[in-house]
């Protein structure tokens, strides 16, 4: 991009947690000063989030123990989204067998129903995940499903970044016990749904809306089927590899390197380029191989790639053609 800041053309900035804002414990570097700066122009922040461990509070204050001073209502998780379904459809009181962290017991709980840890009687509902979640919880699931119980799902995510790399997510636990029982959950709450990101637009009075977020399987998708723009940052889980080959529905409005490229317009790119302006780069597409040539920041020539690949053309391994087209592949890391 050029001229305008990227900022400027929305009324609120919606955040995914992990791989975005912090890693684990960790905030990522710029994301302190980034929310810092939005808060000082007295722009409108919000924080989406699939983790079903945390309640809002709990998220809210560990945000602020990093520096990134947060409020409880400023966040949307996935544990009180999936608690305030049941709670719409369940009668007060009903039995929830709750196979996850405490925080989604106590949010449903605050729902009104019975939420418990192990099956006692029919059961009405299962959202779920836990970081202690094991073989026994995934049995009581699988019975309680079997006997009719309807299965909500907080989230799908396969991986949950860490220092260590990405490990199993609640998707995993999905997964298996989906496995188990031949058959997927009735409902999933979490992103790619929609529902998350919906609800933080519509404290934007009527202004656009954008979604930041380091995955195409949740965060970019869940933007695109809430209808709103998105900017894939390159701090978490999806890389350029994964841009390149993803579908319509995971593709972002723009890339950046990091949360600076909401203000700084040389640090973030709309993707795919536009045909008449690849920022100096040109791609030949072949069978075998693609080459890059030309110059130009780094983050043209992705805009320049994920052209050519999202026009049908299968990628295979990009070969530079100049110096310069070997410095932008390894920073995108696609020296192959």
């Amino acid at each position: 991009m050029s001229g305008d800041r990227l900022v400027d053309g929305y009324a609120l900035v919606v955040f995914d947690l992990d791989g975005v804002i912090y890693l684990i414990d960790q905030p990522i570097p710029g994301a302190v000063e980034t929310v810092a700066r939005l808060h000082g122009e007295g722009r409108a922040v919000a924080y989406a989030t699939n983790n079903a461990s945390r309640r809002a509070a709990d998220v809210a204050d560990l945000l602020t123990g990093m520096g990134v001073p947060a409020r409880p209502e400023e966040v949307l998780t996935s544990a009180a989204a999936a608690a305030q379904l049941l709670g719409e459809r369940l009668p007060a009181g009903a039995k929830v067998l709750v196979v996850g962290a405490e925080a989604l017991r106590a949010e449903i709980s605050e729902a009104g129903l019975a939420g418990r840890h192990r099956r006692r009687g029919p059961g009405r509902g299962h959202p779920g995940y836990g970081p202690q979640v094991g073989w026994a919880d995934l049995a009581e699931a699988a019975v309680a499903v079997r006997a009719g119980a309807t299965w909500v799902a907080t989230n799908t995510d396969r991986t949950l970044p860490s220092g260590r790399g990405p490990l199993p997510g609640n998707g995993a636990l999905v997964a298996a016990l989906a496995t188990a029982l031949g058959r997927d959950p009735d409902e999933i709450v979490g992103k790619p749904a929609p529902e998350l990101f919906a609800t933080a637009a519509r404290r934007a009075d009527g202004g656009r809306t954008v979604v930041v977020g380091d995955r195409l399987d949740t965060d970019i998708e869940g933007a695109n089927r809430a209808g709103l723009d998105s900017l894939l940052v390159l701090t978490g889980v999806s890389d350029a590899a994964e841009l390149l080959a993803a579908p319509a529905e995971r593709r972002p409005t723009y890339v950046s390197w990091d949360l600076t490229g909401l203000f700084d317009a040389d640090g973030v790119v709309r993707v795919p380029a536009p045909d008449a302006d690849h920022g100096g780069w040109q791609v030949s597409t072949g069978t075998d191989e693609w080459r890059l040539s030309g110059s130009g920041r780094a983050l043209d020539a992705l805009a320049a790639l994920c052209a050519a690949a999202w026009r049908g053309h299968r990628a295979g391994p990009v070969r530079p053609a100049s110096p310069a087209a070997g410095q932008a592949l390894e920073r995108l890391g696609l020296v192959s």
